[in-house]
């Protein structure tokens, strides 16, 4: 076994990403502090053909160089847009027919794993600040919640990680 080459592993270019059929799922990000967490959602969402990334409230946006640290350029190929408050663009999206889901621990939130994606489906899911979560005033907007199931005594995942699983699980169910 040996370390694959850069180009052996079959990326495309960006001309060609562009181009490439995107996966229904768009990234809502609700004030969040660290432009290592925001870098970090721009690389996952550009890995898994993500539509786009709203960026809300106190969320930085590129050019960043802080983001630019984590992104590696992420924040070029990922369509973004920017709104000063997140309700705004949760009413957009369900105004453009997509079903939005807070990604939080709220009372009547579906678990991770038995949360269905249905035919024609177009989904938002919001990211929330890493000390307050996802703004009440946004979750009372969304169509529901989605929660990762937890185990340990801490309860809560870095947003970049609660993105990462959120974003793979939701990528194989539309995917495979």
């Amino acid at each position: 076994m040996r370390k694959l080459r850069t180009n052996e592993l079959g990326r495309i270019s960006p001309e060609e990403y562009k181009q490439t059929d995107k996966t229904p799922l768009l990234v809502v990000l609700d004030n969040i502090r660290s432009c290592n967490n925001i870098g970090s959602v721009f690389r996952t969402s550009d890995a898994l053909l993500i539509e786009a990334v709203h960026l809300c409230g106190i969320t930085a946006t590129p050019p960043n160089k802080e983001i630019h640290k984590t992104a590696l350029d992420a924040e070029k190929s990922v369509p973004w847009s920017y709104f000063e408050k997140t309700e705004d663009s949760v009413c957009q999206l369900k105004a453009s027919g997509y079903r939005v889901f807070a990604i939080e621990q709220v009372k009547g939130s579906i678990m991770l794993p038995d949360f269905e994606v249905k035919d024609n489906d177009r989904l938002a899911l919001v990211f929330g600040n890493e000390v307050k979560g996802v703004q009440q005033k946004v979750v009372d907007l969304c169509d529901g919640a989605i929660e990762i199931p937890q185990f340990g005594i801490k309860h809560s995942f870095n947003i970049s990680v609660s993105a990462g699983i959120v974003l793979w699980d939701l990528f194989k169910k539309f995917r495979y």
